[in-house]
């Protein structure tokens, strides 16, 4: 019977002028059509609506500035400090004593990667963030934004990977 399926399936396939090939790429041009910007690039779900309103609208500077907020708001409540920005990141991530912990800083390794990930949570704030808090015309295209986004959803699934948020350690409320 799966033959017989196989044998119309290649019938069809050549009346109607497409090779497995041609329709393989077809059907995947339509699906890649059909997919959210945020789809592509894996932005977090757990942004905000507001983010992807603000892209939809065309407002990527907004929207790159509310997914920052909101990491902010999240390392503030995961870590009880009422601090913000590049003070709460440098604080919290620090490596010999840290507020949250994002390995077991066991080893050279995973002292190196708890300070790495202090400069690009601070970095962020400080780079991305700010910019778009403080200056009036702050545009960006939506590539940019984009990249931002996909930057700021690492973050979150770092916190994710070391049990803070959805998961083990606590949950946002």
């Amino acid at each position: 019977m799966a033959n017989a399926l196989d044998y119309f399936e290649s019938i069809v396939r050549v009346a109607s002028g497409f090779s497995n090939a041609d329709q393989s790429a077809s059907l995947e041009a339509v699906l890649e059509q059909q997919l959210h910007p945020f789809d592509k690039r894996n932005v977090h779900p757990e942004l905000p609506a507001k983010v992807r309103t603000f892209f939809d609208d065309g407002h990527y500077a907004e929207s790159t500035f509310e997914a920052f907020k909101y990491l902010d708001k999240v390392v503030q409540q995961l870590s009880k400090n009422n601090k913000a920005g590049e003070k709460l990141m440098m604080e919290v991530f620090n490596e010999t004593n840290p507020t949250l912990k994002l390995n077991s800083l066991s080893g050279q390794s995973e002292l190196d990667e708890q300070r790495g990930f202090k400069f690009l949570f601070s970095g962020g704030v400080v780079a991305i963030r700010n910019p778009r808090g403080h200056e009036v015309d702050q545009m960006d295209d939506v590539d940019t934004c984009l990249d931002h986004l996909a930057f700021v959803s690492l973050l979150i699934r770092r916190l994710e990977r070391a049990g803070y948020l959805y998961g083990k350690r606590e949950t946002l409320g």
